[in-house]
């Protein structure tokens, strides 16, 4: 028996686009302090807008996987990037807080069509079954890779140049995925499969109560990883104590508290990279469920322990492992799970819908935080909510039947 490639054109393309979309989405929060500093604004404005960002992609997300499902995966790439880099230009010369919220809507769309939703469907296609969830792992933890540099590139950057020539470097950026996408064929849905409308899978899937708790149990992470991407550098630089002149960080070129929050949001996704992948590993080994259940207690259990205890260049360093080994380690695993139950003939459209459902709880995270922010004076009560949110994901995940629908219900996706 032949045994079929893990790397394919296909996955190498996928995992660049998401590298360089993700490396420039994970950015914005290095963005909070310069942007608030030079227009006096109070640190809800900014968050605002990147909470908007995070719902367009949201939104975004099931539309950019339908147009994919649709016209084709690399029509639905170029529209994205075409959204990301007009709304990163015409962010460059915003003056105002409602300007930057509304541009904000182009640069979450950008980010829909370069993310998950048409990556991980156009990967799913083009993997054999044996190599499909390794494979999802994989792409995902591409997209893991672009947050190792993307933070700590734009606070290199914002030391030569200002934050409007920054944005206008990052449009120029996220175009480069393009000249990928001639590698990115894959195979049609199987000829089974294509007599189903999608408005009848789409209704088998909404029918369905585990589909409504996969929706469910992916707000928390869209709460959690918003939350830390578009806060904690900002967090870290007011929060941590003083670094050590003479201890190990220092020697590393981390002197500075604002330093420290970008390498975290970049240790974050390097100790991800290992976990998704080791997570992709397993979803073929063992219950995807009960391993998305785990990894949300773990995150809300890291995240009580960090909260509770002194904020130290240490616990930083510690909370952004242990967090990051948990980061992006959904997403193979949700998308597998979605793939699995539903099939692949939608799965752009039934995943981006799920996903839609982590944007929400992503919107929520960044604007209570720059709210609770101005009128707290700090993120504490704000974290705390992530942890509860965090404990009812791993709850909900738990009654979901990972059963493929067509196994289970008469006439299966298409029945009703």
């Amino acid at each position: 028996m032949t045994r079929t490639p893990l790397m394919t054109p296909v996955l190498i393309s996928g995992c660049i686009v998401l590298m360089v979309g993700f490396a420039i989405r994970a950015s914005f929060g290095v963005f909070q302090i310069p942007i608030a500093s030079e227009f006096g604004w109070p640190r809800a404005e900014f968050s605002l807008a990147i909470a908007i960002q995070n719902l367009a992609w949201g939104i975004g997300q099931p539309i950019f996987g339908a147009l994919a499902d649709r016209f084709g995966d690399r029509k639905a790439i170029v529209a994205g990037v075409i959204c990301y880099a007009a709304g990163l230009v015409l962010s460059s010369f915003a003056v105002t807080p409602g300007a930057h919220q509304l541009l904000e809507i182009l640069v979450g769309f950008g980010i829909a069509g370069m993310g998950f939703g048409v990556i991980l469907a156009v990967v799913g296609r083009a993997t054999s079954d044996e190599n499909r969830s390794m494979a999802l792992g994989v792409a995902t933890a591409a997209g893991s890779l672009g947050q190792v540099f993307g933070a700590p590139l734009a606070e290199w950057l914002l030391g030569f140049y200002s934050w409007q020539e920054v944005f206008v470097i990052f449009a120029v950026l996220v175009a480069l995925p393009l000249l990928t996408l001639p590698m990115m064929r894959a195979p049609a849905a199987s000829k089974p499969t294509l007599g189903e409308s999608m408005g009848r899978i789409l209704r088998g899937a909404v029918r369905d109560p585990s589909y409504g708790l996969i929706f469910v149990g992916f707000f928390s992470c869209g709460y959690q990883l918003g939350f830390i991407t578009a806060h904690f550098p900002a967090m870290v630089t007011e929060m941590c104590g003083p670094i050590d002149p003479n201890g190990v960080l220092y020697s590393f070129g981390v002197t500075t508290t604002s330093a420290l929050g970008a390498a975290a949001i970049a240790l974050i996704g390097l100790a991800n990279i290992a976990g998704t992948l080791y997570a992709g590993w397993l979803g073929k080994r063992l219950s995807r469920k009960n391993l998305l259940a785990g990894i949300y207690l773990g995150r809300t259990i890291i995240a009580a322990l960090f909260i509770a205890l002194p904020i130290t260049p240490l616990s930083v360093i510690l909370f952004s492992v242990a967090m990051g080994a948990l980061w992006l380690a959904t997403v193979p695993l949700t998308s597998g799970l979605v793939a699995h139950i539903y099939g692949l003939r939608y799965m752009g459209t039934l995943y981006g819908l799920v996903f839609f459902s982590h944007q929400l709880g992503s919107f929520l995270g960044v604007w209570l935080g720059g709210t609770l922010y101005d009128s707290t004076g700090s993120y504490v009560t704000v974290w705390w909510v992530g942890v509860g949110v965090g404990l009812l994901s791993a709850l909900v995940h738990l009654p979901i039947n990972e059963t493929p629908l067509k196994a289970r219900v008469p006439g299966g996706l298409a029945a009703g």
